[in-house]
C-alpha cells in the first residue's frame, strides 16, 4: 500500500553475467560480474535517538535561498548527508549543448509568449547560491558554536554540495552526482530513516530509485532491497514540482513514504494564512530588525524591493523592484503573479516546512506525519473560530518559529553566550510513549528551566487535533515551582483500544520575543 501523506499540508545497462560461474556469499549464489547486494537490515521510522539524516535539495528560487538560511542556522540538529542543486518545473539548467526542452502546461507555456522550447529556464550559468550560503555560514560558524553544540564545520558542509539532476525538468534518464549520493545512502547500513527533503522537483530522487531498481530488480536480492529502501526513505517535499513522483516514484515504489509538506504560511501566500495577531512578523519593520538586518546572513535573505534577482531578467522575479506599480512592471515585460508588498517585508520561505518537523524542539513531529509541528501536519486543525483549517495546522506555530529563527540569527553576531537569548529546556520524566488503560489515572512530571535564567512559564495541553481519541480529557495541572510541574488526568472509559491522546508540555521564557520549547507525550489506549 502506498504511504503517501499530505499536509493540509539513462537506464543503466546491467553487467553481463558469465554462465555457470558463481561465488557463494552468505549462503546465496551471487553471479560473478553481478553487483553485490548491500547488507539488508531492518529500518524503522521513529525517534532513534540520533540526529535525523537528511539530504536537502533546492532549485534557485528566492524562497529556496531563504529556506536554506534557516536550515543552516539549525544545521546542528541534522546529520546533513547532502546539499543538492536540483531542477524543478520552473528551474532547470540545460545541458550546455544547445538541447531544447519543453513540457506542456509549464509556466512558459501558460503565459502565451512562445518562449520555449528553450535551452534552459530560470537558471543562471554557474549558479552557486548554495555555495554562497555556506560561505556565509563559515562567517557565522565561530559564533554559532558558542550557542549550541553540534554545528558541522563549513568545510564539511561544502563537501556535501553536489549537482543533482539539474539539466532538464523531470528528466531521470541518467545518473548525476546527487542521485548517486542518494543511492549510496539508501543502500548503506546506517540505522533509521533517510529523509529526502526537497524544495525542488523529485527527479534526483527518482533517478536514484530507478538506478537501484535497474541494478537489482532481476537479481535474487530485489525483494530485500525493495523492502529496505521502502522502509528507509522518507520523502518530504513541497509538492510534486516536476511530476516525477506521480510518473515514476509512486507507481514503482508504492511502499515508500511520501510526505506532502506544502504549507501556505511559509510561502508567497503567507499573508492569506497568517493569524491577525502575527501579521507583524511579515512586516518590513519586524523583518529588518530581526532578519534582513542581522549578521552575515541578513543581507542574503531576500525581501521585497531589495533590488535583486536570482536570475538576471527573470520575468517572474519582480520582487526586487520598489516604487513601481504592477502595471509598470507589466509594461517592462514582467508576469505579475502576486500582489506587491511593502519594501523590506517578507517575501517567502516556501520550502521551510520540509524540515521544520524534524527540529529538536520536543514536539517529535517527524515521528509520524499526523502528529504535527512547526511544519504543519497531515490533517486539519480546528482554528480559533471553530472551523477545521489546513492552514491552522502550521500557522498556529508561526510566532514561536519566527521568534526562534530571530534568536538564532542573533547568535551569529556574538561569541558571548550571555548577550543573546536561548530556548528553554523542557522535559518530562519517564517514557514519552506510554500504554494506558481506560479509566486509569495518569500522572506526568515535567521540568521547565531556562539556560539564561529568565523567568519561565509552563502549560500542559491536549493536542486534540493530533489525537485519534475523539474527545477531550480534563487536565489537573500544578503551578510551575522551582522548575517542576505536574499534570494528572484520567483516561476516558470510552477510549477504544489503539486510540491515542497527545499531551504537550509547553515551556516559554519571559521576554519581548519569548522562545518556546515543548515535550510531547503520547498515550496509547490498550484495553
Amino acid at each position: 500500500m502506498r504511504r503517501t501523506v499530505a499536509l493540509v499540508g539513462r537506464v543503466l545497462k546491467r553487467a553481463a553475467i558469465p554462465a555457470l560461474v558463481v561465488l557463494v556469499t552468505c549462503g546465496t549464489a551471487l553471479p560473478v560480474g553481478a553487483a553485490a547486494a548491500p547488507a539488508v537490515d531492518d529500518v524503522r521510522h521513529g525517534d532513534g535517538g540520533g540526529k535525523p539524516r537528511v539530504i536537502l535539495m533546492h532549485d534557485p528560487e528566492l524562497d529556496d535561498q531563504n529556506t536554506l538560511i534557516r536550515y543552516l542556522l539549525y544545521s546542528n540538529e541534522f546529520d546533513t548527508e547532502g546539499l543538492l542543486y536540483a531542477s524543478s518545473g520552473v528551474h532547470w539548467a540545460g545541458d550546455g549543448k544547445g538541447t531544447k526542452w519543453f513540457v506542456p502546461g509549464r509556466e512558459y507555456d501558460r503565459i502565451g509568449r512562445d518562449i520555449c522550447p528553450c535551452t534552459s529556464w530560470r537558471w543562471k550559468p554557474g549558479e552557486r547560491f548554495i555555495h554562497e550560503a555556506v560561505d556565509l555560514y563559515a562567517q557565522a560558524y565561530p559564533n554559532l558554536r558558542t550557542h549550541a553544540k553540534g554545528y558541522p564545520s563549513p568545510r564539511e558542509l561544502k563537501s556535501k554540495i553536489l549537482d543533482g539532476n539539474i539539466e532538464f525538468d523531470g528528466d531521470i534518464s541518467k545518473d548525476s552526482p546527487g542521485s548517486d549520493l542518494i543511492k549510496r545512502k539508501l543502500l548503506d547500513n546506517e540505522p533509521g530513516p533517510l529523509y529526502l527533503l526537497t524544495g525542488a522537483g523529485q527527479s534526483t530522487i527518482a533517478r536514484a530509485l530507478k538506478s537501484i531498481k535497474d541494478q537489482y530488480e532481476q537479481t535474487p536480492y530485489w525483494p530485500e532491497i525493495y523492502r529496505k529502501v521502502s522502509q528507509k526513505a522518507i520523502i518530504q517535499s513541497f509538492g510534486d514540482q516536476d511530476d516525477t513522483y506521480a510518473k515514476y516514484i509512486g507507481p514503482n515504489w508504492p511502499d515508500l513514504e511520501f510526505r506532502q509538506m506544502a504549507t501556505t504560511i511559509w510561502g508567497y501566500g503567507a499573508r492569506r494564512a497568517v493569524l491577525p495577531a502575527d501579521a507583524e512578523l511579515l512586516s518590513a519593520e519586524w523583518t529588518s530588525a530581526n532578519v534582513s538586518g542581522v549578521g552575515p546572513f541578513g543581507p542574503f535573505y531576500r525581501v521585497w524591493g531589495d533590488g535583486k534577482q536570482m536570475v538576471p531578467d527573470d520575468i517572474f522575479d519582480f520582487f526586487g523592484f520598489s516604487g513601481v506599480t504592477a502595471e509598470q512592471l507589466r509594461e517592462k515585460g514582467y508576469v505579475v503573479w502576486t500582489s506587491l508588498q511593502e519594501k523590506g517585508s517578507w517575501i517567502s520561505e516556501g520550502d521551510t516546512s520540509i524540515f521544520m518537523n524534524l527540529l529538536d524542539n520536543g514536539l517529535r513531529a517527524g515521528t509520524d506525519a499526523s502528529w504535527g509541528g512547526w511544519g504543519g501536519r497531515a490533517g486539519t486543525d480546528v482554528a480559533p473560530d471553530g472551523t477545521a483549517s489546513a492552514n491552522y495546522a502550521s500557522t498556529r506555530w508561526f510566532r514561536a518559529a519566527q521568534h526562534d529563527f530571530a534568536a538564532r540569527l542573533k547568535w551569529t553576531t556574538t561569541r558571548r553566550y550571555d548577550e543573546v537569548n536561548h530556548e528553554p529546556d523542557v522535559s518530562v520524566s519517564g517514557p514519552l510513549d506510554r500504554d494506558v488503560r481506560p479509566g486509569q489515572v495518569v500522572t506526568l512530571n515535567g521540568h521547565v528551566t531556562d539556560p539564561d535564567r529568565n523567568a519561565v512559564t509552563a502549560r500542559w495541553w491536549q493536542y486534540t487535533d493530533a489525537d485519534t481519541y475523539p474527545g477531550t480529557v480534563e487536565l489537573a495541572q500544578s503551578r510551575l515551582t522551582r522548575g517542576l510541574t505536574q499534570v494528572r488526568l484520567q483516561i476516558p472509559r470510552d477510549a477504544a483500544n489503539g486510540q491515542t491522546i497527545h499531551l504537550i508540555l509547553q515551556g516559554a521564557e519571559d521576554g519581548t520575543q519569548p522562545l518556546t520549547s515543548y515535550q510531547r507525550v503520547v498515550l496509547t489506549v490498550r484495553s
